[in-house]
């Protein structure tokens, strides 16, 4: 491939590889036939192994060191002059210290490895809504993993021209060592470093180091959102809606974007179309309204949990061309994971390396589990029986409404309204789920979460909300603003809604009040559907759940207060007087109505 002849690439390139020492360096032109020929290096040298071809076609299996399995948030790093700009939620270092540790790491260790250079786009190529990146990596693993999660190669670099901008994205796996681990983001010279890790999060650097952390800072910068959201279509009567909706971890975001009409509105012709299942780019378009791309190529899903009934297009998406990892790998070169499609292999191979079984226990009498918990699939987002037409348009589309959801037991209601986009803000801001047993920390324990952002900002997360607000009166007509909570139980503790492809019930209100219809009843905390606001025809819930579902209890949400209040005051000077002033409206909302 002919060496690019940006100036400030090329010197970037020759620089690392000076301080690298790799073998070889070697430029991703992204065509198939290179594609081929990198995944039979990768079986060569025991980085992936091949999966029965028949049943899985193009597909591969590969499994990390066990010290590195998921995002490392507390190795994970801001780095800007001033330690403020990084804010109370994020850890900071200074640049002079993460160029220094990082560069101490990298000397040498490219040492008998090939160096890969990956001109990548987020966003289609050419598309007002993308960004360039270029990531340097010494691991295969992230080559062809970057392959299918973005647009690479000699078109991006033909865009990129001889002065573009771009992100220059540096990682090697070093020795592993979480010694050596270390994600630095220098928000000021647009670049990231990556150490000690093969991890996705931690080394496919487009994914949430370019397209949330450093893409946060530039859109506050340039006027537009990056942000933690899965796109979707409703189709009806020929008529295309779309909404965005940001959830924590664990909150069903994948399985919403790639929703299933449920039999009851069957009749009503509704057809569902993915756009993205975890990063939007939001941009304000020429006509006043909130545009949205999705600027990933792929899908790098959790394995658990999806199945048959709570996702059947991502199983269909991961059919072909997938690369699996620490999932179990089948003595007959097929892949399983705990919750997931059909009987498990009669014996394999753990995520760990170890011979496993099904029925295995260990020392303790506790099942030992086949797949990691955060085991992934990585697939062409192309291949989903879902992908709107247009998932690729360059404008991107029009955003009917913004949904942010958390996971409580109690508290919130099904589904409510914003008054307005600064309480929506206000409602975005205080996102919150309760800890489950997979997470560190007291089970029930709320968690603070503002628009799924908490991880991911690359900024002071009070600027952050600032941010929002400025960009609702840049719109003309700004999308409505929900909360959703699909995991109220009752007193018994069991799931008073079915979820899954049933949410389209609660999509469908979403969008009749975008239109101004849609029945609605005010309550302190937003419009809740009235009681026949929902369309529930076959649907059988007994009797009294609806009103469970919907139910807002002032006293509840009383005592949710203080904790809003803490929180909002970790940002001291930079937490916007709008939403203070929220809180105290809610505040008196609730006292109003519980003297009542």
């Amino acid at each position: 491939m002919a060496h690019s002849m940006h100036a400030g690439l090329k010197a970037w390139v020759d620089e690392t590889e000076k301080l690298g020492k790799p073998d070889q360096v070697y430029w991703i032109d992204g065509s198939a036939a290179e594609r081929v020929r990198l995944l039979k290096r990768a079986v060569a040298r025991g980085f992936l192994i091949p999966l029965d071809q028949d049943r899985y076609p193009g597909s591969f299996y590969s499994r990390s060191n066990p010290n590195d399995v998921a995002r490392t948030e507390h190795l994970t790093y801001i780095c800007t002059a001033k330690k403020e700009d990084a804010g109370p939620t994020n850890n900071w270092m200074s640049p002079a210290e993460g160029y220094a540790k990082s560069k101490q790491i990298i000397a040498g260790s490219m040492k008998g490895r090939t160096m890969y250079v990956i001109p990548f786009s987020m966003g289609p190529v050419g598309s007002p809504f993308s960004k360039i990146g270029v990531e340097i990596t010494d691991s295969l693993y992230v080559v062809l993993n970057m392959l299918i999660m973005a647009r690479t190669g000699v078109k991006v670099l033909e865009r990129l021209g001889t002065d573009g901008a771009f992100t220059k994205c540096l990682h090697t796996r070093a020795d592993l060592d979480v010694k050596n681990r270390l994600i630095l983001h220098f928000p000021e010279d647009n670049a990231v470093v990556s150490t000690g890790s093969a991890y996705g999060g931690n080394a496919l650097l487009g994914k949430k180091c370019l397209a949330l952390r450093i893409a946060s800072w530039q859109a506050r910068q340039e006027g537009w959102l990056a942000e933690h959201m899965l796109i979707l279509g409703i189709e009806k009567d020929g008529k295309t809606e779309y909404v965005t909706a940001a959830f924590p971890s664990a909150c069903g975001k994948t399985n919403l974007a790639m929703l299933i009409p449920p039999q009851g509105l069957k009749a009503k012709g509704y057809r569902i179309w993915t756009l993205g299942d975890d990063i939007a780019w939001l941009r304000v378009g020429a006509d006043g309204r909130l545009w949205a791309c999705n600027p990933e190529a792929g899908f790098f899903g959790v394995a658990p949990g999806t199945n048959s009934k709570s996702n059947p297009n991502a199983i269909a998406t991961m059919r072909a061309n997938s690369i699996f990892t620490n999932v179990v790998l089948g003595d007959d070169l097929s892949v399983w994971w705990e919750d997931g499609e059909g009987e498990p292999p009669a014996s394999g191979t753990a995520w760990d390396g170890r011979p496993w079984k099904p029925g295995q226990k260990d020392a303790d009498g506790k099942p030992v589990l086949g797949a990691h918990p955060n085991s992934r699939f990585t697939a062409p987002a192309g291949q989903c029986p879902s992908i709107a037409a247009n998932w690729e348009d360059p404008q991107g589309v029009p955003i009917s409404a913004v949904i942010f959801g958390g996971r409580r037991e109690r508290l919130a209601p099904l589904v409510f309204e914003s008054f307005d986009w600064a309480h929506g803000v206000y409602v975005g801001a205080t996102v919150a789920s309760e800890r489950t047993a997979a997470a560190v920390g007291a089970v029930g324990e709320v968690r603070r979460d503002p628009m799924a952002m908490l991880p991911f900002c690359g900024y002071d997360m009070g600027e952050y909300f600032g941010h929002w607000l400025a960009m609702g009166k840049a719109l003309k007509t700004p999308p409505k603003v929900f909360h959703v909570n699909w995991f109220r139980k009752d007193a018994k503790g069991k799931f008073l809604w079915p979820g899954y492809g049933e949410n389209l019930r609660v999509l469908e209100w979403v969008l009749a009040r975008c239109r101004g219809e849609g029945k609605a009843e005010k309550t302190p905390i937003g419009f809740v559907p009235a009681k026949d606001g929902l369309d529930l025809s076959g649907l059988e819930l007994s009797n009294g759940t609806l009103g469970e579902l919907l139910a807002v209890k002032p006293e509840e949400w009383s005592g949710e207060l203080d904790g809003v209040k803490a929180f909002f005051e970790r940002f001291g000077k930079t937490l916007p007087k709008e939403l203070w002033g929220q809180l105290d409206g809610l505040r008196d909302r609730l006292k109003t109505k519980t003297a009542a």
